[in-house]
């Protein structure tokens, strides 16, 4: 499989999980609804990591460099005009709110959650539009 189609797949992906979220996501109920909370929580932190497949295959695709850590392969791609400075802080956020899901450092705070879905889901399209636009496909 090449790159490219490794990538647009992903992206579809995260399409698919924020057209997901939008359709099935009920948020009113994530405090007493641990199924919901779990979906939600779940679904955003797979499309977060969709995101970081992609930014990794881009930076060795293209030759940006080793990132060392998930914050630093957005810093790359910023730097090689994938992605806009204001995208790669919005997705550094993302990264670091799926490693509270993944990792249980803390509790997931539901307000937070809650306005991810709300406000951000339009930014992992950002990025999937960014991305796309230059991917052959």
């Amino acid at each position: 499989m090449s790159i490219a189609h490794l990538v647009q797949k992903r992206l579809a992906f995260i399409t698919d999980c924020v057209a997901e979220l939008r359709q099935l996501g009920e948020l009113d109920r994530l405090a007493t609804d641990k199924v919901q909370e779990r979906f939600v929580e779940h679904t955003l932190q797979i499309a977060i990591q969709a995101m970081l497949d992609v930014a990794y295959a881009l930076a060795a695709e293209h030759n940006l460099g080793e990132p060392a850590d998930h914050r630093q392969v957005f810093d790359r791609l910023v730097g090689a005009g994938w992605i806009s400075e204001t995208q790669g802080n919005t997705c550094r956020r993302m990264v670091s709110f799926r490693n509270v899901v993944v990792h249980r450092y803390l509790q997931v705070d539901l307000a937070i959650l809650r306005r991810i879905v709300e406000r951000d889901l339009d930014d992992l399209l950002g990025f999937v539009r960014a991305v796309r636009d230059r991917v052959p496909g």
